[in-house]
Parts: C-alpha cells; structure tokens; sequence
C-alpha cells in the first residue's frame, strides 16, 4: 500500500480503475457462467455498463472540460438507434454475432460524434446555464425525431421515412424502427463481457486524453479560460476535442445498451436519463473517474436492491442520494477518511517492520 501511494496520482488512478473493472469481471462472469445469479441481476450487467461508460464520458465534459451538458442522453439516443438500425440491416451479412455488435457499436459512435460536431460548433460558444439548455434542448430535438422516424429493410436496402410504415414501400421487408414505440425486432446481442471491454476501452481513451498535451490544455481552458487563451490555445478546438469524444464514448455505449434489449423507445433517453448519469458524475467526483465507476454501480444498483420496499423504494434512495451527497462534499467527512486511511498505512507500516525485526 505504501508503494502504491508513492506512485504518481496519475498512475494510481489509472490502476485503481482498471483493477476495479478487472476485478468486478474477475467476480461476476463466472457467476453469470455457472447461472449462480438472479435473472433480476443478471440482466443489469449490461446497463451498468452502459451507465458506467456513460458517466466516464459526460465526466470527461462536466468534470475536465467544466461545461454543463444536459443532452448526453440525446447522443446515446443516436448511438442505440444506428446500432440497431446497422445490426438489423447485416443481420444477414454478418451472421457471427460479437463481429455484428462490434460493427453496430462502431457505426453509434461515429454517427454520435457527427451529432456532437453539428451541436458543439455553435452550442460551445456559449457557457454556464446557456450551455446547459441549448444541449438540453439538443436531447428532446433528437427524442421527438425518432418518434417520428420510420425505418425499414429489405432486399433493396434501407428505407427511411417520417410518415408511417406505408409509406416506407417495402416488399417483404421488416420494420426496425417503429415511430413512437421505438427500435423493433432487435436480435439481443450484447454481453457482459462486451460490457467490459467497452469500459476498459473507454477508460484508455478518456484517462491518456486526460494525461495527454490536449489533456492539459482542456483542463486549463477550465481553470481559467483567459490564462489559456493569452498563451495561444485554442477555445474551440479543445472544447470541440473533449465534447466530441464525450459523444462519440456515449453512442457507443447507446449502442451496447440498445442490443441488450428486443424493443427500445425514443422515451427511454429523455431529460430524466440525462440528470440520472450526471448525478452519478456529481456523486462520484467532478473529474474522479474512479469515483463515477463506484458511484455509478451503486447508485444504479439501489433501486433494484430496494424493489421489495415498493413504493418507498425511492424515497429511501432519495435519502441515500442525499446522505451521499453530504458524506462525499463535508469537509468533517474528508477530514475522517483521510484519519481512517493515514491509520490503515501507520498500521501496514508497523507490521512490516515488525516482520522485518522478526527476521
């Protein structure tokens, strides 16, 4: 342990949150295997995932870049439904499912990330509040379209309409996304094990982007975007750097959540999405991406453990969501972890010099 904090603050972080990851796999994929969980468990290992990656992510814009972003649910959104539009249409082509997934969660994140450059480029020269409402905005904008969006395939290809599904002119084709009642038909694709390495894959690009020259530059513009325009970096190509890659983490994971599911609706990734993964961000730490994992595997595990309680289920996790809040932001509470850790080390210390006198 004394090792461990002598290493840089960078390392450690990096290691405590891959070793989280490697570790909770490690645990519950042979779990999963062996059928030694609950169904109810079971089919949250992907979500979590998903919600993990996401908080990473919108970390990466409210914590390092300091913008408020309450659309993130809306780039999700565009990832889930290109996936399953892409999954659909290969279904054929590509019948090896993990190939068909990995293509599906590669084409959400590219189209999440032309979403994030067709928003960021106006929406980034704004700040604060405004910032906030235009994204916000930005997420219905993409909700109510997809309730309008009708897509279908056959063997002419794709066919896309915003009318209703006769209007598609299919022949012998299947409906993929049904206006209103969303993306339909989706083949469940997605594991556990996927979840994983979408994390892991997440964790690489947002933990060296935030350790990297651009990194730093980002983390300046927060600071004190003055200072950092006087030494000549540019605004806009960092802020553009960071959101966009927000996006581009957050279509993918859409993408994963989406194959996870046989039906799933445009209403699903409305504002009430967007505030639930940037509470797992606030309660997790702004810029802590150790902390976002934690907070979000256990903030989304609550309300499931507490079902039996019916309706104080969320009562009772309003009130842990506040006893949270507090424990995390009081400074009598830093001040106990940090005697609580310090004694831990003393501790450790103490025993290995005793071994060492024993010798």
């Amino acid at each position: 342990m004394l090792k461990f904090k002598s290493l840089k603050k960078t390392t450690r972080t990096a290691v405590t949150s891959y070793g989280i990851i490697l570790v909770a796999f490690a645990i519950m994929f042979p779990l999963q295997q062996f059928g030694l969980l609950s169904n109810a468990m079971a089919g949250q290992l992907v979500p979590i995932c998903t919600y993990i990656v996401m908080a990473i992510s919108l970390n990466l814009t409210v914590g390092v870049l300091g913008e408020l972003s309450l659309g993130h649910a809306g780039f999700m959104s565009v990832g889930a439904f290109c996936g399953a539009i892409t999954s659909s249409a290969l279904q054929e082509v590509i019948p090896a499912a993990p190939l068909r997934l990995l293509v599906a969660i590669i084409i959400g994140g590219i189209f999440a990330g032309i979403a994030g450059l067709l928003v960021g480029i106006p929406v980034l020269r704004l700040r604060g509040d405004y910032l906030a409402i235009v994204t916000l905005a930005f997420g219905e904008i993409i909700r109510n379209i997809i309730n309008c969006l009708y897509v279908g395939v056959d063997k002419r290809g794709l066919h896309i309409s915003m009318k209703d599904i006769a209007s598609l002119g299919m022949e012998n084709g299947r409906v993929i996304i049904n206006g209103p009642q969303g993306a339909v038909g989706i083949t469940r694709i997605s594991t556990f094990a996927s979840g994983i390495v979408l994390i892991l894959f997440t964790l690489f690009i947002v933990l060296n982007l935030m350790n990297s020259r651009t990194g730093r530059a980002i983390t300046a513009i927060r600071d004190n975007r003055i200072a950092a325009e006087s030494v000549g970096i540019s605004i806009t190509k960092y802020k553009l750097t960071a959101f966009i890659t927000s996006s581009v983490l957050a279509g993918m994971a859409g993408a994963l959540y989406a194959m996870n599911f046989s039906t799933v609706a445009a209403k699903k990734f409305d504002f009430n999405t967007s505030i639930l993964i940037l509470v797992f961000v606030v309660l997790g730490g702004m810029g802590n991406i150790t902390g976002s994992i934690i907070a979000t595997t256990i903030l989304y595990m609550v309300p499931e453990i507490l079902r039996e309680f019916s309706d104080y289920r969320m009562l009772i996790y309003a009130i842990v969501l506040i006893l949270v809040m507090l424990f995390t932001n009081s400074a009598k509470a830093k001040l106990f972890r940090e005697r609580v850790f310090d004694f831990v080390l003393r501790r450790k210390k103490n025993e290995e010099e005793e071994g060492v006198k024993n010798d």
